[in-house]
């Protein structure tokens, strides 16, 4: 018995908005068997991972301010994806936009300067932008694969960081630990409620969703990106060039994980250590997928993995599970996500055996 499989000729849209609600289901039912064979019954651990975490202002608070980073790298990583261009560096982008923002916060001559803020922003997207443009010049040139050399170039922002906090930017008075010095009051976001650690930094996320928005729904160039990853063969008979598709995506990705870096440095951390990001870069892959590349998806996909991050968090001091659940999680989603795309856009038909034409003739 022989099995084919077939690209749809029409894939359900119903499906297609339906496919993340169903992975996140299948996802709550694989974690409820992983809880159980971890000796945990299953539905008070769900409970204390899922319900627990938003229970108090406090936690609602750390929920948002975790979204945030996360939706607004997946905005600027869908604008590539659109087009078939892969940024898959996007921590090294945050990466890098953390460290341009934090050098300005800690070495600009005016610490009390009302600009430093501002200007740890440019900062931030800048760098963001110019190591995404590293990888956007070889694929643009050279045609090099831009999935390889982003995902490379993370690894090198992230022991560039590591040489910083354990060598020239290592703060004197910080008893020997990995980490800069505290960024002056001017460059710091200041919490809505000293309580809490949410910062206007999260209005910088709701406008960058609806630039992404305008941008992918309502623009002309938007239009034109998206032609580049579903039909590139008419997009460059319509004039579109593939370079420009991968240089506006990287740059995209690039600079929204800049700005993504400055926020978490003049934001909730307050200083430069080798933890600036909790793997961000990352998680935003799947929330832009989980978000179908749509803006509006993408805020709904940030807030799961959002709650992931806290009831990971959640769960490791209370019950005494390990860290790594978080990440265990977000590959359980990744994989039936991946799962029901497949399903969607193909098919599987068993072929059958064509019959002995020679031998019916000779019967």
């Amino acid at each position: 018995m022989r099995f084919r499989i077939e690209q749809r000729p029409e894939p359900s849209a119903t499906m297609r908005v339906a496919a993340p609600v169903l992975a996140s289901v299948l996802t709550l039912v694989v974690g409820s068997i992983l809880f159980a064979s971890l000796g945990h019954d299953p539905l008070p651990t769900l409970y204390a991972f899922f319900v627990e975490p938003l229970n108090s202002l406090n936690g609602l608070s750390e929920w948002l301010l975790k979204a945030s980073p996360l939706i607004l790298i997946a905005c600027g990583l869908a604008i590539g994806f659109r087009a078939n261009v892969w940024n898959i560096g996007a921590e090294g982008q945050f990466t890098m936009g953390a460290i341009a923002a934090s050098g300005v916060g800690l070495f600009w001559p005016n610490p009390d300067s009302v600009l430093l803020l501002p200007l740890m922003f440019v900062a931030g997207m800048g760098a963001g932008m110019a190591w995404a443009a590293i990888p956007a010049f070889l694929r643009a040139r050279m045609n090099t694969n831009e999935i390889l050399v982003t995902l490379m170039m993370t690894y090198i922002a992230t022991l560039f960081l590591s040489y910083l906090v354990h060598g020239p930017w290592r703060d004197p008075a910080g008893f020997n630990y990995p980490q800069t010095a505290l960024l002056p009051t001017a460059a710091l976001f200041e919490s809505f409620d000293p309580a809490y650690r949410l910062n206007p930094s999260i209005f910088i996320t709701v406008v960058a969703v609806l630039v992404m928005w305008l941008f992918t729904d309502r623009s002309f160039l938007g239009y034109k990106m998206s032609v580049s990853g579903a039909a590139p063969l008419a997009a460059r008979y319509a004039g579109f060039r593939e370079s420009a598709a991968v240089w506006i995506g990287l740059l995209a990705g690039g600079a929204a994980a800049g700005i993504a870096g400055m926020a978490e440095a003049a934001g909730p951390l307050g200083q430069l250590s080798p933890q600036i990001s909790p793997g961000y870069g990352f998680a935003a892959i799947i929330v832009a997928f989980i978000g179908r590349l749509n803006a509006f998806g993408i805020v709904l996909g940030g807030l799961l993995m959002s709650l992931l991050f806290l009831g990971g968090e959640g769960v490791q001091m209370t019950l005494g599970l390990p860290s790594a659940l978080t990440r265990i999680f977000q590959g359980i989603l990744l994989f039936f996500l991946l799962a029901a795309d497949f399903f969607i856009f193909y098919r599987v038909r068993r072929v059958r055996p064509a019959r002995d034409t020679h031998a019916l003739e000779t019967a």
